[in-house]
């Protein structure tokens, strides 16, 4: 077999003897009446008219010899067969394109619409022009790309040679656009917010340091999609925004975690977190049943239907019942030694990230669909406090197939308490718990001025990948790679 070395010395061979020809090998524009779509949803009517039209793509394959050649074209939008025949294009022009035509190049036949022998759609082609030549050869058709880094690196090649993987990011385009149809339905309007500030707010995670040249001034990409400054347009007089963009986070990878993803959050004023899980509740039914035409899923070993009931979970009590362990009255040694006897490994230092090392070992028993509830004040500093027990806050998260697929909860839009978490935050960032929220002092002054009361919601892509089951590195077009060295 050839490598591709030779393969490129032996195309760029035939370029040369196009170039010799008069053919250009990389025109701007070749003829094109009509998509293979369209062809095929139109193909009796075509056939029927005898009209002769132009099409457009790549060549996927190429099998015949000597008077008849068969192609399958494939243009993005559908693959279809195009017929050569020596006694409608001429031997000379046939041979021509069987000694300078290669699979992978992007050729424009023109010709009519027939149905072959065997009742396979086909063109007869009464001329062709080439597009594109390729100077590299496509990965074998059965087999594709089998290493892992070498996908990731040619997605362009996994994408095009690799149904499946198209088919997913066809339903991860209808995944967005079925959340922002919902959103918009439901009367949000789309904003879009800062994705460089000054201190990163909205969650609690590392983040990407940056330095602004102009202002001198050091910045950070964005840990969450503008809750802070979402907020800030509640105070403004907006009733309900969102925003779906991008996020940053420097921390570590895994099946369930990247560095950058796409993140949609919502702010709905004068509503509470029960209002908030109920619209939650209808968005994930509707997104799954418009973008799966299902409710019931298997991903990592869990099975969950969206439809059935919704049970509600409480944090504190759930870890009590799975681990014996009251994390409210615990002390840091205490979780500590729980977790050295459950095996979890961890790298938390303080009791904030102990108990969630914790509930991360609890939460994988758990399949749902759930929404957990009850949250030690501790663990949240944007959420408003319980107004029946001052030690929880108004907080849910979405629990689905062991995973927190989406968190909520009553905004905080108490100044004074505010600004006494972030003071809390602040010494925790000076302790050097990184994952720590930077206080935001000018939201604080935004709150004196007044927020109405608020639910806020985000999801990020993670949902996605456990709908379609794979890790979420799979679902990203271009994940991030490590140059090649």
């Amino acid at each position: 077999m050839a490598s591709q070395e030779e393969i490129k010395d032996i195309r760029i061979e035939k370029l040369r003897k196009l170039e010799a020809l008069g053919i250009a090998p990389y025109p701007s524009t070749v003829p094109r009446d009509i998509a293979l779509s369209e062809v095929k949803d139109t193909f009796e009517t075509l056939e029927k008219s005898g009209d002769e039209k132009s099409v457009a793509g790549r060549i996927m394959a190429i099998r015949g010899q000597g008077a008849i050649l068969f192609i399958v074209l494939y243009d993005g939008t559908s693959q279809f067969q195009i017929v050569l025949k020596k006694d409608v294009l001429g031997e000379e022009v046939l041979q021509q394109f069987v000694d300078l035509i290669d699979i992978g190049d992007f050729v424009s036949f023109a010709g009519t619409f027939f149905v072959t022998q065997r009742g396979e759609q086909s063109m007869q082609a009464t001329r062709f022009v080439l597009a594109t030549k390729s100077l590299l050869s496509l990965p074998e058709k059965w087999h594709g790309i089998q290493d892992d880094d070498e996908r990731f690196r040619k997605r362009y090649l996994d994408i095009l040679t690799n149904s499946e993987v198209r088919d997913m990011f066809f339903l991860k385009t209808k995944f967005w656009r079925a959340t922002r149809n919902f959103l918009e339905e439901k009367g949000f309007m789309a904003v879009d917010t800062p994705t460089l500030e000054v201190t990163t707010g909205g969650a609690e995670a590392a983040p990407f340091a940056t330095h602004h040249n102009d202002y001198d001034l050091d910045v950070y990409l964005r840990i969450s999609v503008g809750e802070l400054w979402q907020k800030r347009l509640m105070a403004a007089g907006f009733p309900k925004t969102y925003e779906i963009g991008r996020v940053y986070r420097n921390e570590g990878s895994s099946p369930n975690h990247l560095q950058e993803f796409t993140n949609m959050e919502f702010y709905w004023a004068y509503a509470d977190y029960n209002m908030g899980m109920d619209l939650v509740k209808e968005m994930y039914r509707r997104i799954a049943t418009e973008v799966f035409n299902k409710t019931s899923f298997t991903t990592r070993g869990h099975t969950f239907d969206l439809a059935d009931e919704w049970t509600k979970i409480q944090y504190v009590e759930e870890i009590k019942k799975q681990t014996g362990l009251d994390v409210l009255a615990a002390t840091v040694d205490d979780i500590e030694a729980k977790l050295l006897e459950l095996h979890v490994k961890h790298d938390g230092k303080t009791k904030e990230r102990l108990v969630d090392a914790l509930w991360k070992y609890c939460r994988k028993n758990i399949s749902g669909p759930a929404f957990v509830i009850g949250y030690p004040d501790f663990m949240q500093p944007l959420a408003k406090r319980d107004a029946q027990n001052k030690e929880y806050v108004e907080q849910f998260q979405v629990l689905l197939g062991g995973a927190e697929l989406g968190k909520g909860y009553s905004e905080l839009n108490d100044p004074l308490d505010q600004r006494a978490r972030f003071e809390h935050q602040q010494e925790l960032l000076k302790a050097g718990d990184k994952e720590a929220m930077m206080p935001d002092w000018e939201f604080v002054e935004m709150l004196e001025h007044g927020m109405p009361p608020t639910c806020g919601f985000g999801f990020g892509e993670r949902l996605f990948s456990f709908l379609v089951d794979k890790p979420i590195r799979e679902t990203q077009l271009f994940p991030l790679m490590r140059p090649k060295e």
